[in-house]
């Protein structure tokens, strides 16, 4: 791991712990409330592993947190700025494509505004997210095509979807260019619905 993808996941291991431990919980209690591996909430918690979007959705459910307060310091400043280059790089793709947290609201709604960048052959599929998820989708550069559920539809630059989170869903950039898009999502009740069967980002 690069130094700022380090950062990020001693962040993330220090605030699982607490949360944890404010709950009383043991190591294979939030594994079994999270559906994920008592090794992989191990290696979290001490900041060794850099866990999926998936995994942090499970471990943010099973804690009743939002996704943001799992890899953002807590602030009570009413107002927060994310400069440029500053965002939480949450998700890499294997052609060096990466998405991007650039700011969010607290629970119980945490609202996410992302900024993604796939290069061509970079594809991402997300599991569904808990029931009532919504996200809108804004493509600023390139192509991409998106699956949700059984639809697919191809955007361009200008183009935008709406779509419901809590059915899976893809996104491919089967061009030869670089794609750019923005997409914000609101994921209601945070930790209080459990996730579909398959749950995962």
């Amino acid at each position: 791991m690069d130094e700022p993808t380090e950062l990020l996941a001693r962040t993330i291991g220090l605030r699982v712990k607490h949360e944890r431990q404010s709950r009383k919980w043991t190591l294979d209690q939030l594994a079994s409330h999270a559906g994920v591996s008592r090794r992989m909430v191990v290696n979290v918690e001490q900041g060794l592993a850099n866990p999926s979007v998936g995994t942090l959705l499970r471990l943010s459910d099973a804690l009743g947190v939002s996704l943001p307060a799992l890899v953002e310091p807590p602030t009570t400043q009413k107002a927060k700025v994310t400069r440029a280059g500053a965002g939480a790089a949450l998700w890499t793709g294997e052609n060096g494509g990466r998405g991007i947290l650039m700011a969010s609201s607290n629970s119980p709604e945490a609202f996410e505004l992302w900024e993604w960048v796939l290069m061509s052959g970079d594809s991402h599929s997300s599991e569904a997210h808990s029931a009532g998820t919504q996200e809108l989708l804004h493509v600023l550069e390139g192509e991409i095509t998106i699956t949700v559920a059984s639809e697919t539809f191809v955007l361009g630059a200008g183009d935008s979807l709406a779509f419901p989170g809590d059915e899976d869903h893809t996104y491919n950039n089967a061009s030869h260019e670089p794609t750019r898009f923005v997409m914000s999502v609101l994921e209601p009740g945070v930790g209080t619905s459990p996730r579909t069967e398959n749950s995962h980002v």
